[in-house]
């Protein structure tokens, strides 16, 4: 279902291509997350010359299973400090990588989730600020990791999947159209399985690349189980009250000036959770700073976005 580009967000299939295989009993996927990119910087330890001798010294004497967790320990030091901490790698940072789209459209909306951050992707681990978003929420406000359950994680997030498919109480299904890396590839406006199929779903900055956005939450309904939820997380304006939305809009150049991004088809609004209730869900917004003691506290320790709010769409009926 997604892909990458330029901006690091997803692509997704807008010609409305259908079609699904069983890729593999369990797989990793990097799909669901943004590109980390980051400005040309001097190393604070070595540079130019002198750094490329040292790298190309140091992979010759580490063998190529131990050099992630050779970089990962290096950049820990490099980027050591007390600012802020990555509720996945455990890092102490004293800055994080910017990322996000600089297009004005989404400044002018106040787009929340989609626009320019200045401190977003970890540099240890590559998490980004959503993605903690959603990890912390389902470590304090959900009973996920307590019970039993069958999760569908559409578009994985990479770190967030690789703890969830190893939580042995979880039955983890991950899906895409267009990864390789996934257990099923599937158009989520088609899902090919059966109904009552998940107790929990995850399907998060995915709508927003969907023309039938509402087909696309029938299926999501469907295969959820009476009583189950979702998390259903968009890009969402502040600014806007209607959700706009375009269809004579066609091309990468024209999207990328009305939304924000070259494969988006909409900017949602306010009325977002209207949508979802229109669509047959119950739903909860959890505003994380009114907890914030559990979410980095007034310092936003974990450098989370701060108008960001978790969209939680439950199934109507019994659990």
């Amino acid at each position: 279902m997604r892909g990458r580009n330029g901006l690091g967000e997803s692509h997704w299939n807008l010609t409305g291509q259908t079609g699904c295989h069983i890729i593999s009993q369990r797989g990793g996927n990097q799909a669901g997350e943004p590109r980390v990119t980051k400005p040309e910087r001097k190393s604070r330890i070595v540079s130019g010359p002198i750094r490329d001798v040292v790298k190309a010294a140091l992979k010759r004497v580490i063998a190529p299973r131990f050099r992630p967790v050779a970089r990962a320990a290096y950049r820990k030091i490099r980027y050591f400090g007390f600012s802020y901490k990555c509720p996945f790698c455990g890092s102490g940072l004293r800055r994080l990588f910017p990322f996000g789209s600089a297009m004005p459209v989404l400044t002018q909306q106040r787009v929340v989730g989609g626009g320019w951050r200045p401190n977003s992707v970890c540099p240890v681990c590559g998490s980004f600020d959503r993605e903690r978003l959603l990890y912390l929420y389902l470590l304090h406000e959900s009973d996920l990791f307590t019970k039993p359950v069958r999760l569908l994680h559409v578009a994985p997030e990479e770190r967030l999947k690789r703890i969830l498919s190893r939580s042995s109480n979880i039955h983890y299904v991950s899906a895409d159209l267009l990864a390789l890396d996934v257990m099923v590839r599937m158009d989520i406006t088609r899902i090919p399985l059966p109904d009552a199929s998940f107790d929990v779903i995850l399907c998060n900055h995915v709508l927003e690349h969907i023309v039938d956005d509402q087909r696309a939450l029938g299926e999501l309904l469907r295969v959820l189980k009476p009583g189950g939820w979702s998390i259903l997380q968009v890009p969402i304006s502040l600014a806007l009250q209607a959700t706009y939305e375009d269809f004579l809009v066609t091309t990468p150049h024209g999207r990328e000036e009305a939304f924000g991004q070259n494969d988006h088809v909409r900017i949602y609004a306010r009325d977002y959770d209207a949508r979802l209730s229109g669509a047959g869900f119950q739903v909860e917004v959890f505003r994380w700073a009114a907890k914030a003691e559990k979410f980095g506290g007034g310092r936003n320790l974990f450098s989370l976005i701060v108008e960001e709010r978790i969209y939680v769409a439950r199934k109507p009926g019994a659990i």
